[in-house]
């Protein structure tokens, strides 16, 4: 699979994860589907910023990347704030709905900014990165990708 494709179909996986969440009623299983975002968006966040954006930083994308692993990092925290709680809290749900809106504005621009630009710009090296970033995904989600998200939140990945 391209690597485009990969990254749009993990967005979608995430989106219908946190639909699953809003209306689910029990606690348990609110805690299991926060956990598999928690998850799903550190190896998301990880391939991107092991192999995907320094496959392509430079030029008129410079800046987009910048911003994008700034807001990873923003994610980030949000998530170590939800991973130190639990579905009963008090504001598990404002941060829930503060990290999707984060992720939905992330996903808006990567979409429409980046990965247009990205595709052009890798033409034949798609498959190739698609197939690493996969690899890399399932390692990740196999160890527990959220759990050391905690440790990733003071700045932001580096690109070069």
């Amino acid at each position: 699979m391209k690597a485009t494709e990969l990254l749009r179909q993990q967005h979608d996986e995430v989106k219908n994860l946190y639909v699953k969440f809003e209306q689910a009623d029990d606690d348990d299983e609110r805690q299991a589907l926060f956990e598999e975002i928690a998850d799903s968006l550190a190896a998301h966040a990880a391939i991107e910023e092991r192999i995907f954006y320094p496959a392509i930083y430079g030029g008129d994308l410079t800046e987009h990347l910048r911003e994008a692993v700034e807001e990873h990092l923003e994610m980030k925290r949000e998530i170590a704030d939800l991973l130190a709680m639990t579905p009963d809290d008090e504001a598990f749900d404002a941060k829930m709905k503060v990290l999707m809106a984060m992720f939905e504005h992330h996903v808006g621009e990567e979409e429409r900014d980046i990965l247009p630009r990205a595709e052009q710009q890798l033409e034949g090296r798609l498959d190739r990165l698609g197939t690493q970033m996969a690899q890399l995904f399932e390692e990740l989600m196999n160890d527990g990708a959220s759990d050391n998200i905690p440790l990733e939140t003071e700045r932001a990945a580096a690109l070069e």
